[in-house]
């Protein structure tokens, strides 16, 4: 009877499930989206971190051109193409960025430049409101603007 028992139990079996519940789909489909919604803004920041980071390279190294041409040349030049870049003012190798020189007195300094990293419009670092624009001037000085300019260097 014991055996007889268990057989039966084994033939019949349990109701086996064939899938999932559109409840079950419908909540996999709301959690994926709102681990979405956290994620993408921060995915956009980190790209748009980057992107400043590429910003201020090119920026030092123009300044480290421009002290090579006050070299050879005696004066700091304005024209992004004396210091080597395909146009006046230079554009980001990804075209996020143009990058632009201004010579002028400076205090007590009679020949200096600043130069100046800003966002293209209608790319999406035009829509960076943390820091929108980069300076390097021939004193050292570094400075940003936006929201959160005094950490952007």
């Amino acid at each position: 009877m014991w055996g007889g028992a268990s057989r039966a139990r084994m033939r019949a079996g349990p109701a086996r499930s064939r899938g999932f519940t559109l409840i079950e789909v419908m909540m996999t489909v709301v959690i994926i989206g709102i681990l979405a919604a956290i994620a993408y803004p921060a995915y956009q920041d980190q790209v748009r971190k980057s992107r400043r980071s590429d910003a201020k390279s090119v920026l030092l190294d123009a300044a480290n051109r421009q002290e090579q041409f006050i070299l050879d040349h005696v004066a700091y030049t304005t024209n992004m193409r004396d210091l080597g870049f395909s146009a006046d003012p230079a554009t980001s190798q990804d075209g996020y960025y143009t990058f632009d020189a201004v010579a002028g007195a400076c205090g007590a300094i009679a020949r200096c430049y600043t130069l100046t990293a800003s966002p293209v419009a209608g790319k999406s670092q035009a829509y960076d409101t943390k820091c929108t624009s980069f300076s390097v001037a021939s004193t050292g000085a570094r400075t940003a603007t936006g929201s959160t300019a005094g950490d952007c260097w």
